[in-house]
């Protein structure tokens, strides 16, 4: 188990894509996406991007604008970019790739923040999944307003940069929530939705987490956007790190907004988040009595390790907590059954009650009855196969069980007659959890590496996209034998810098290849929140802020290189594009 802590435009494009593209075919490529993305309404990253600032006291900085990013052109899957492709292209399809959205019910006694101190240093190496990566982010509070922002900048952008088609739907890829809650389930899918939200739980005239100025369960491990409580010191985050002071922020997070919903269809999948309590433990009538009930743990007892406290959260936690419940290490708040743990099926049943479309978001009828939540859905001569990787006997990272790969084995056979893209929350290579638990399915679980090989087996695949790793990647997984293969595209997440999403094209290079464009989309907060924070788009983007200085990421490198952000990645066609 992973504890440790995490785990301008023509001039860009020109610059940019001179070294990877003939002079013919470079002038085509820089008219026609620069038409192509002047039709949107709203710039993209192909016009500006967001970056860390200079540094002021304790490092802090702000997010500043820089200029755009040209798509650089991979041919690692030993595919030519040919000359002149650019006149010839024709697209496809295009949609919205979001990921590891991590809606979060700050409040919950079931999240569990006091271990984010076991690990407080930011080291080269760390993870950024597993318990600690997700115990504790400063901007965590404001995931809700993320999200909204987010659906926002999607709309507004509306179509695919380069072709210029209309982005047909968007596929979230999994850790849509934090806990598995319902409270924060829902939150997810009104948002997506386009209903009022009210992310605010237990109290509602008052926030009881750990960031509030509340005397008694002061820890200065958090940061306490209030102030600081009379003969109290100051919050690490204030004092070593620079972070400021923010009145009514608490109050501020916690305010009903009218989600604007996204005008197009979505589409969902499974990650570890949605199942999992803490994205680690099965969900158990025990965990699910300590997120409903009235005790939240605020600071480790002395002499309390980590092992120690892990071990109660395995077992007896509510008993952990009700030994501790005269300390001031555990805090009373007002019990909430919302915050209670959903089971896959009771996420899957969720999903159906919408008003968005389609009704369950890619989650069948089959699913419902069945207890899954694998699913295959069409646009145009393009098949998703999205897959549920997260193992239910527990840990952050995933695996399929064998009647699922089964039936991907039978999908892939069904659907040499189509463009075929898995998502799935988990990549290849965090498909490694072998675990089989005591009392459920007794048969081994199948990795990433034989679902790798299963898939460049059929030349109809032509990508992957996924998330958990909240970074920027993409990996060409190439047939070992000659040419060809599938490309992974593994996208941020909302809630850890650099809070993105993806719009991805699919194109056809009439030359027996074709072209997925991956361009990076940021939410439409402003760079700078200007001390308003009376708007989500303001939230958004002091959260964003935020998140740029979390202390535990500031060298994370979750943005990720240049050629894993906007890219085209040359791949080759399958039959039924040729044919």
């Amino acid at each position: 188990m992973t504890i440790s802590r995490r785990d301008l435009l023509r001039s860009g494009l020109v610059l940019g894509g001179a070294a990877s593209l003939g002079a013919a075919d470079l002038l085509t490529s820089v008219s026609t996406a620069a038409t192509r993305t002047l039709a949107a309404p709203k710039p993209t990253t192909l016009a500006v991007t967001l970056r860390r600032g200079a540094p002021g006291r304790g490092g802090y900085r702000p997010v500043v604008h820089r200029g755009g990013e040209p798509h650089v052109v991979r041919t690692d899957l030993g595919v030519p970019a040919q000359a002149r492709r650019a006149g010839r292209r024709r697209a496809l399809l295009a949609f919205a790739h979001l990921t590891d959205v991590h809606v979060i019910d700050v409040q919950s006694p079931m999240r569990v923040e006091w271990l984010d101190r076991f690990d407080d240093q930011d080291q080269e190496g760390d993870p950024t999944t597993g318990i600690v990566a997700s115990a504790y982010r400063p901007q965590e509070l404001l995931s809700a307003q993320v999200a909204e922002v987010m659906v926002r900048a999607v709309n507004d952008v509306g179509v695919g940069p380069v072709t210029g088609a209309p982005l047909e739907f968007a596929l979230q890829t999994g850790d849509n929530s934090d806990n598995a809650q319902l409270n924060e389930i829902r939150w997810n899918i009104d948002i997506m939705d386009g209903r009022r939200v009210r992310p605010d739980s237990g109290d509602l005239s008052r926030f009881e987490g750990v960031g509030d100025d509340n005397a008694l369960y002061y820890d200065t491990h958090y940061w306490h956007p209030e102030g600081t409580p009379p003969g109290k010191n100051r919050d690490q985050p204030r004092r070593i790190y620079g972070f400021p002071k923010v009145p009514g922020l608490l109050a501020a997070s916690r305010r009903e907004f009218d989600a604007c919903g996204l005008r197009i269809p979505w589409y969902t999948a499974f990650g570890n988040h949605d199942t999992l309590v803490q994205g680690n433990f099965p969900d158990t009538l025990p965990l699910s009595e300590v997120a409903e009930g009235g005790l939240k743990l605020i600071t480790p007892p002395p002499g309390v390790s980590q092992a120690d406290l892990i071990s109660a959260l395995r077992g007896d936690y509510q008993g952990f907590l009700l030994s501790l419940s005269a300390t001031p290490y555990v805090r009373p708040v007002t019990a909430d059954p919302d915050r209670r743990i959903l089971s896959r099926g009771e996420v899957v049943e969720e999903h159906f009650q919408t008003v968005g479309d389609p009704v369950g978001h890619g989650f069948t009828t089959l699913n419902r009855t069945n207890g899954t939540a694998y699913y295959t859905f069409d646009r145009g001569m393009v098949r998703f196969i999205v897959l549920d990787s997260v193992n239910p006997n527990g840990e952050s990272n995933g695996s399929l069980d064998q009647a699922q790969f089964k039936w991907l084995e039978d999908e892939l056979e069904a659907a040499t007659d189509r463009v075929v893209v898995i998502a799935s929350h988990h990549t290849i290579d965090t498909m490694n959890n072998p675990f089989v638990g005591t009392g459920g399915d007794p048969e081994p679980r199948v990795l990433g590496g034989e679902i790798k090989e299963l898939l460049l087996d059929h030349p109809q695949v032509v990508a992957w996209v996924n998330g958990h790793t909240h970074r920027n990647q993409i990996w060409p997984r190439r047939r070992e034998n000659g040419p060809g293969g599938f490309w992974e595209i593994n996208t941020a997440s909302h809630v850890d810098w650099p809070q993105q999403s993806r719009m991805i094209e699919v194109v056809d290079n009439r030359d027996g290849s074709l072209s997925i464009f991956a361009t990076m989309l940021d939410h439409n907060g402003p760079a700078a929140y200007g001390g308003r924070l009376n708007t989500p788009a303001a939230l958004a983007s002091l959260a964003r802020e935020l998140a740029v200085n979390d202390w535990q990421q500031r060298g994370a490198g979750l943005l990720g290189k240049a050629n894993a952000r906007n890219v085209e990645l040359l791949v080759g066609a399958p039959s039924v594009v040729t044919g």
